[in-house]
């Protein structure tokens, strides 16, 4: 047994590569469910190769760092231990461990970084767990590095390595670029995806605990515990209460809320009539969403999909994104047919048609993309019963596109607008991510947060990134965070998972902006959800427990707004 003080490493060790195995899944799992017509199929074996490429990814983190300074010491072979264990699902020690460890570095040693994280920078649907990736590969490399407790040259110059190589390239988006996502790029992610097989079907390398199987192979055969895995029940359908809920577990959103949930309570009532049998009032449930790039336009579609799914309103309910690209041809006379593969691909869900304003081309002759309306207009009237169709784009420019046909405007008279979140919610978003990746922050860092989002957020024009903007600066602050680490020769476990200030920094702001914490002019606004007593107080009571001097209710100020005065003493 390795000599650890506590065995609090080995065990966060062990977790983190249980969270690797469940992000690369989870990923695959959700292509297939979300995004079937990137997978062509739903057989389990996306989510098989995305499980072989995690494996590949942890065993060239652990090789890497182990080979750097050409020792393999007792405490590192202890982690061999638990991760042979977690790739296996044996416990391999002795020669037969250093037989194993041999060859998955020869084999190892034949894979490129980015064949291993290709799926999160090649398929749009992943490039939002980038956060995730960053956070487990960080997590990884420092526990690997400091399984003796001190981090050696050889080993920080291998970390910084491949944190370099991983940021190479996995796309961080500059926090002004948030342009709303291109549904096209769902093409590209599915020429990934086939070159991904094409690959798997070549050989990948996944090393085996014996000598027999520790070889190349082809089209490999599962074992019995991945094909529990791969072959597990479907998740439930959810009921129309528990979509309901997810949709009111999202941060802001008050009035879209309030909308959805009155469209569902109207749909409910209209099925009581048909079973009293009493006449139905025959609405269209096409919609128009605006609002600006991240502020949860296709997330409500999705739920929406999953309401009228439960309500048996639609018999999938599943979301189908495109735009002008996936629905207009370059030739004469095949816009007609494209337009309607795509309504096919969506019928017993719903179409979402991203940037619906482009379709028709302002000031100038664009036949094309009238024909493409009058398909689209056509199938959303003819297949009313099977599909429901939601444009979306920025206001100004869906109004154009509704007052440019009447027909868009008669059947599209439901309109959703998504305004932009407050500095408040934008912190709240940033702390889910902290949350589902188990970050906790310092008050310094939490201050930080709220001081650069409000900066940005009172700067912002209609290309602000909203939700996006919150999670490139969660990115930022864990690849910060690994740079701070790296350079410490010795680390404690807490410290893998606690954001501190200098790690929320990312582009160019003036340093007056942050303000200390312990500035007595820095303030925060806090209202209690109890009473809805507002008071401003010391920003250094942020995440502390504090009562409100006029309900005495007890609450943690988890986020806050700046004051804009100095308000009066803390409570």
């Amino acid at each position: 047994m390795a000599d650890y003080d506590l065995p609090s490493r080995p065990s966060l060790f062990s977790r983190t590569l249980r969270d690797c195995r469940k992000l690369y899944v989870s990923s695959g799992e959700l292509c297939e469910r979300d995004y079937p017509q990137l997978i062509d199929r739903t057989d389990g074996k996306f989510v098989a190769l995305m499980d072989d490429l995690h494996r590949a990814l942890v065993l060239k983190i652990y090789l890497s760092i182990c080979e750097a300074d050409k020792r393999w010491s007792k405490n590192e072979r202890f982690l061999a231990e638990v991760l042979c264990h977690h790739l296996w699902g044996q416990w391999i020690s002795g020669e037969k461990l250093n037989e194993t460890m041999k060859h998955a570095s020869g084999e190892s040693s034949k894979l490129t970084w980015y064949s291993m994280v290709r799926p999160f920078e090649r398929i749009r649907p992943l490039r939002d767990r980038v956060g995730q990736l960053d956070t487990i590969v960080a997590r990884l490399c420092n526990i690997v590095a400091r399984a003796d407790g001190v981090m050696r040259e050889p080993e920080a110059a291998i970390v910084r390595s491949i944190q370099l190589k991983l940021d190479s390239h996995l796309k961080h988006r500059p926090l002004d670029d948030a342009e709303p996502e291109n549904p096209a790029d769902l093409g590209e992610s599915a020429q990934a995806i086939e070159q991904m097989r094409r690959e798997a079907d070549d050989g990948i390398y996944v090393p085996r605990p014996t000598s027999q199987a520790n070889r190349k192979f082809k089209k490999r055969n599962t074992t019995p515990a991945e094909k529990v895995a791969i072959t597990k029940p479907a998740e439930p359908e959810l009921t129309v209460e528990e979509a309901l809920d997810e949709l009111d577990n999202l941060i802001g959103l008050g009035e879209i809320k309030h909308e959805v949930r009155s469209l569902t309570n109207f749909l409910k009532l209209q099925q009581k009539r048909t079973a009293a049998g009493l006449p139905e009032t025959d609405i269209s449930l096409h919609m128009v969403f605006t609002g600006n790039p991240g502020t949860g336009k296709t997330t409500v579609a999705r739920i929406i999909g999953k309401i009228y799914r439960a309500l048996g309103v639609l018999e999938k309910g599943h979301l189908v994104e495109t735009d002008r690209s996936g629905l207009v041809a370059e030739y004469a006379g095949q816009t007609g047919p494209k337009t309607n593969k795509k309504v096919e691909e969506s019928l017993d869900g719903i179409l979402f048609v991203d940037e619906a304003y482009s379709l028709i081309a302002s000031r100038s002759e664009d036949p094309y993309g009238h024909e493409a309306v009058q398909a689209l207009l056509k199938r959303a009237e003819d297949d009313r019963e099977r599909l429901v169709v939601i444009l979306a784009g920025y206001p100004d420019e869906m109004q154009e596109l509704l007052e440019s046909n009447p027909g868009l405007s008669s059947r599209f008279n439901r309109k959703l607008h998504f305004v932009d979140y407050t500095p408040l919610e934008l912190s709240g978003i940033f702390g889910l991510f902290c949350k589902k990746n188990r970050y906790e922050l310092t008050p310094a860092a939490r201050l930080r947060v709220i001081q650069w989002l409000t900066w940005h957020y009172d700067r912002r024009d209609r290309h602000f990134g909203n939700g996006r903007a919150a999670r490139n600066l969660f990115e930022q602050a864990i690849r910060n965070m690994a740079n701070r680490l790296s350079s410490l020769k010795e680390i404690s476990p807490e410290q893998l998972q606690l954001l501190e200030g200098p790690d929320i920094d990312y582009g160019e702001i003036p340093t007056d902006v942050y303000v200390p914490l312990d500035d007595p002019t820095c303030k925060i606004h806090v209202l209690c959800e109890a009473c809805k007593h507002e008071k401003d107080v010391p920003a250094k009571f942020l995440g502390r427990k504090v009562v409100c001097p006029k309900c005495n209710a007890q609450f943690t100020i988890e986020w806050a707004t700046l004051a804009t005065t100095t308000g009066e003493p803390a409570p």
